[in-house]
């Protein structure tokens, strides 16, 4: 797993072999970000990173300059993982949070600028949560909101909704605070 760009720009971590997680792959999180910086700037922004894996995420976060990061991922050795980069990067910007992703967003009371989510894809409650995200209010005003998921949902319907891009097998909807963007 590599940083893409920005302070930490092409610095390597090793995932271990025992994890289950699937990083989102360079190529499609390098094209993400170039698409998200038509949406916002990262330097000095909020962020969310639901359901962490290994970080990958929250690490390019932190290199392209936010402010503060809160990384949220439930599983022990994951969660140790994300926290043993993060000293690596001698970083305090990222907070790392070992637990549940849904008590997590029922119990914030925090708005981000940027919200990333990449669940399991066969997770059951894996619709609802851009409906949560929205009910919750955990976006700022024009904050954006990216939902990795499999190639079998559309969102395209949702009032947040604003483009869907594909890269391979990884499938991003990207959604935001404002009205839905005409067509």
């Amino acid at each position: 797993m590599r940083i893409i760009t920005g302070k930490y720009k092409g610095r390597h971590f090793e995932i271990p072999r025992s994890f289950k997680a699937r990083p989102t792959t360079d190529f499609a999180k390098e094209n993400i970000f170039n698409v998200l910086t038509g949406y916002l700037d990262f330097e000095d922004c909020t962020a969310l990173d639901l359901f962490s894996g290994t970080g990958s995420i929250s690490l390019e976060l932190v290199s392209r300059g936010c402010a503060h990061v809160i990384s949220v991922e439930m599983d022990r050795d994951h969660h140790r993982f994300i926290s043993d980069c993060l000293k690596k990067l001698d970083t305090q910007v990222c907070v790392p949070l070992r637990g549940d992703v849904f008590r997590f967003i029922k119990s914030c009371k925090q708005q981000f600028d940027f919200i990333f989510a990449d669940p399991p894809y066969a997770l059951k409650e894996l619709p609802q949560i851009p409906s949560l995200i929205f009910e919750k209010n955990l976006l700022k005003p024009d904050g954006v909101f990216v939902f990795e998921h499999g190639k079998d949902y559309d969102f395209s319907n949702d009032p947040h909704f604003v483009e869907h891009r594909s890269y391979g097998s990884v499938n991003f909807s990207i959604f935001r605070t404002t009205e839905k963007a005409s067509s």
